[in-house]
């Protein structure tokens, strides 16, 4: 089996969490202006099975910023472009991530007033 697949020969769902995590914290930190930590995942759901090969591509968008956190919605589209249909393009996960974040120390802090949008 190849890495980061499961027992069917599917990607591993938390390989594709991790991915979600990563793009989200992009857009948090973006937001912020400053370091971001993962503080929750709420209601990930895995609509479709993600096949070797096919891109995967996820999409971030904020719905709520608080005043140290920010709240994410986060979907993952694949393309099919290794197993049939090909061309196939379709949303297989959705999750929400709340991300805080921090100052040097570890700790919450505000995010910067220009951050906010």
């Amino acid at each position: 089996m190849p890495k980061n697949t499961n027992a069917n020969g599917d990607i591993f769902g938390g390989w594709i969490m991790s991915q979600m995590d990563m793009g989200g914290a992009i857009l948090a930190k973006e937001i912020s202006g400053r370091k971001v930590v993962t503080v929750k995942v709420n209601n990930i759901t895995f609509l479709k099975s993600v096949s070797v090969g096919d891109i995967v591509i996820c999409y971030a968008k904020c719905i709520k910023v608080g005043k140290s956190s920010m709240k994410i919605d986060v979907e993952t589209w694949i393309k099919k472009i290794y197993s049939k249909p090909l061309g196939q393009y379709y949303c297989a996960v959705e999750s929400q991530f709340i991300y805080v974040a921090i100052d040097k120390s570890g700790r919450p802090c505000e995010l910067l007033p220009m951050s906010i949008i």
